[in-house]
């Protein structure tokens, strides 16, 4: 703090003190000789005089008195006590100084409400408000770590100030159960501290359901369990089974979100499905039963080598025709080719021993036969 001082004889310091908080008032003395001493506070009542109690007030203690200093201690320091604490010296002129204390109001804990009910897909409006703090408490929104933009308003009231923000947002079904901070800081709090309240979101949505089976094969003489797993807000208080257009078998068990079937058959088998509703929604889930007969696999599974055997066999049957096809086609159509060719020579010849008979130059021949 910097010193008043207005004259050489006594000199005081500013104080500043949180509610609750303690202040220590000094009064620095020079060239003290033994005069009287008094300290006053703000009403001008007397405190201490001359080192002796003068306002039964035990909140104020005396801490020192000495040629060079007289320090009083207040404890439990309220907005009533702020003021100028006068340090007088009675000498041939009166001295004095007045040490000022202010005092601080640190902001309590936001009290932070919803305006109403969240829905999925809709907007969330929630308030933050701090009815005391002095100075007026600044006041921030944060959510997964990262600020919010918020609105804020504050009112004076007497020395106090009533602040309060407002944010808004558009939220979803994961965002019910996340955390909303609302922070309050101001200079009556240590440095680097706040006051935080958390909010928990409640935001309200349809159901949604699945079914989970005990096991994944199922054969007769076995006992099954489905559960029906069920999520909404507000959570549905009632799940229906149901097998397709039948009715459940008389040996099944219903109870809440679990269904169990003992000592399956094949009659069982069938579509089972689960239903959930709530005020936002309807949901359904299905799960189909098919019983096996253990006689039945073991003699598909054993069945299964001979089918790929006789696959095999049949795709070489094919591979085979078809070859003897192309090897036959190939033959008829070079057998085709020579007679082509030889029909073509017997033609050249017979046209060669016309020509000869009648001769290039069309003159006549004799021609001799022999018998």
């Amino acid at each position: 703090m910097e010193p008043t001082r207005t004259g050489q004889e006594v000199q005081t310091e500013n104080v500043t003190v949180a509610e609750g908080g303690v202040a220590e008032i000094t009064c620095r003395l020079h060239q003290y000789d033994g005069s009287i001493v008094v300290i006053q506070n703000p009403a001008r009542q007397t405190l201490f005089f001359n080192g002796t109690r003068a306002l039964k007030d035990e909140r104020f203690q005396l801490e020192e008195f000495s040629p060079r200093r007289v320090r009083i201690r207040l404890s439990d320091a309220r907005l009533e006590d702020e003021g100028g604490y006068f340090c007088q010296l009675y000498t041939e002129d009166t001295h004095h100084q007045i040490a000022t204390l202010t005092v601080l109001v640190a902001p309590e804990n936001p009290v932070v409400e919803v305006r109403e009910q969240a829905v999925e897909g809709g907007e969330v409006e929630l308030s933050c408000l701090v009815p005391r703090s002095r100075p007026a408490a600044v006041l921030r929104w944060y959510r997964d770590r990262k600020e919010l933009k918020g609105v804020s308003s504050q009112q004076e009231n007497g020395k106090v100030w009533r602040v309060m923000s407002t944010v808004r947002f558009r939220v979803d079904r994961k965002d019910d159960g996340g955390i909303i901070i609302c922070e309050a800081q101001n200079q009556a709090l240590p440095s680097g501290h706040s006051k935080q309240t958390q909010y928990e979101l409640d935001v309200q949505y349809s159901p949604t359901a699945r079914i989970h089976a005990s096991q994944a094969v199922v054969r007769e003489g076995d006992t099954l369990v489905l559960t029906c797993a069920v999520a909404g807000n507000p959570r549905p208080n009632q799940i229906r089974w149901n097998r397709g257009n039948d009715s459940l078998p008389e040996r099944a068990e219903a109870m809440g979100e679990t269904l169990t079937l003992p000592g399956l058959v094949s009659a069982d088998n069938g579509t089972y499905t689960c239903e959930a509703s709530n005020k936002h929604g309807h949901a359904r889930a299905l799960y189909v039963l098919v019983v096996y007969d253990p006689g039945a696999v073991v003699e598909a599974q054993t069945s299964v080598p001979y089918a790929i055997v006789g696959g095999i066999l049949a795709l070489l049957v094919f591979l085979i025709i078809c070859v003897l096809v192309g090897m036959v086609w190939c033959s008829v159509r070079q057998k085709g080719s020579y007679l082509t060719h030889e029909a073509s020579g017997l033609d050249e010849q017979g046209e060669a021993r016309e020509a000869f008979l009648n001769g290039s130059d069309g003159h006549k021949r004799k021609e001799e036969f022999f018998i």
